[in-house]
């Protein structure tokens, strides 16, 4: 009788913890997408807004850091902080006034930059209307199976986001580019993150299904800045991508956090202004959508049954023999330029040109002879 308590309580334990194992399996499949893309978005120039440059260089630096690599990042940076001459560290780019986290690192890709970064390059971007002639590191090469992170800094207003100070997008012509995204198929999911004064007024119009939005300011709000620097006069960073970063500062490939721990980073005591979001298009619930099924990588695993030994030497490939004799085959590099031509050649002889000051004192000399000669009373018949 015992024995079979024990068995009974044995099966029950088992069953439920493959009941677990199933939700777990379940949950981590629900999102359905099997690679992640990310389109960060700078769109204004000049110094003094430095920290628009750091916003996106520190989301940039977050994403690759969680696994999503360069070939599936589309990077536009309206300006080269790094590379300005009022920058007092050149090829450094910082997030915080202590110069502890330099964001723009050893290895950034920079797909758009200066004034490539227009309203019609990003909107091509996303909807994939580019020229034949476009390299793949500047093409969003997402499909129906690709979860899409875009992130957007700069100046912007009720319903708008200003590029370079020359032009602008509206919360119409986004909505519509993601409708056009979605009814290609170039997206799973989408999360739309942007940074700017009255924010929520960019994801007003949005009608396109499977689509969450957050944005750090409401309408009638002004998004601030943070960290100012008086060695560089400027403000390092905005006050809500400096917590986004913060937060995810935090993120591990493997962690459990979601979004709904996102929606809470920066709240109104911090901000200043009043961070929103939107998640009625998006189809699943926002408690059991993972940070890291947007901010993070898809891991492709295949599982075999076949025993692989990494112990093994590589085995040499054997050369060819022949006529009892190894044949090595002799390879040679293909001259690229006329290089004995350009040395052998002859220098070309430079056009003759008189030194400095040459015609200055020749017309000197004339004068001096002039007057030698016949006196100033003759200057009249030279003038």
């Amino acid at each position: 009788m015992k024995i079979l308590t024990l068995l009974s309580v044995f099966s029950t334990f088992l069953f439920v913890d493959s009941i677990n194992i199933e939700d777990n399996a379940g949950q981590f499949f629900s999102s359905g997408h099997t690679n992640n893309w990310a389109v960060l978005v700078c769109t204004s120039r000049f110094w003094f807004n430095y920290r628009h440059v750091a916003n996106t260089l520190s989301v940039y630096r977050s994403v690759k850091r969680l696994g999503i690599p360069d070939s599936h990042i589309v990077l536009m940076l309206a300006d080269d902080m790094a590379c300005n001459h009022r920058n007092p560290k050149p090829a450094t780019v910082f997030s915080h006034k202590n110069m502890e986290l330099n964001v723009y690192g050893d290895d950034v890709e920079v797909d758009y930059r200066g004034y490539e970064v227009t309203v019609e390059n990003f909107l091509r971007v996303l909807t994939g209307r580019l020229p034949p002639s476009t390299p793949r590191s500047k093409r969003l090469l997402s499909d129906d199976r690709s979860n899409i992170l875009i992130y957007l800094t700069g100046h912007g207003g009720n319903g708008f986001l200003k590029f370079q100070d020359s032009e602008e997008i509206s919360n119409v012509e986004l909505a519509d580019a993601f409708e056009q995204m979605w009814q290609k198929r170039r997206y799973n999911e989408l999360l739309f993150i942007i940074d700017t004064c009255q924010g929520a007024s960019m994801y007003e119009r949005f009608y396109s299904p499977n689509l969450m939005a957050l944005a750090s300011s409401q309408v009638g709000e002004d998004s601030l800045s943070h960290q100012p620097d008086l060695a560089i006069g400027v403000h390092l960073m905005d006050r809500y991508t400096f917590y986004l970063l913060e937060f995810l500062e935090d993120i591990h490939p493997a962690s459990k956090t979601n979004m709904n721990d996102l929606f809470k980073v920066c709240p109104k005591t911090q901000c200043v202004s009043t961070p929103g979001h939107r998640t009625d298009l998006f189809l699943r619930d926002p408690g059991s959508v993972l940070i890291t099924d947007f901010f993070g990588s898809v891991r492709k695993v295949e599982i075999t049954m076949e025993t692989i030994n990494l112990t093994d030497q590589i085995k040499q490939v054997e050369e060819n023999a022949v006529n009892g004799e190894l044949q090595k085959e002799t390879y040679s590099y293909v001259d690229q330029l006329p290089v004995s031509e350009i040395i052998h050649q002859k220098p070309k002889q430079k056009d003759w040109h008189p030194p400095d000051g040459f015609i200055l004192g020749l017309w000197t000399l004339i004068l001096l002879v002039f007057f030698k000669s016949y006196g100033i009373k003759h200057l009249k018949h030279i003038f």
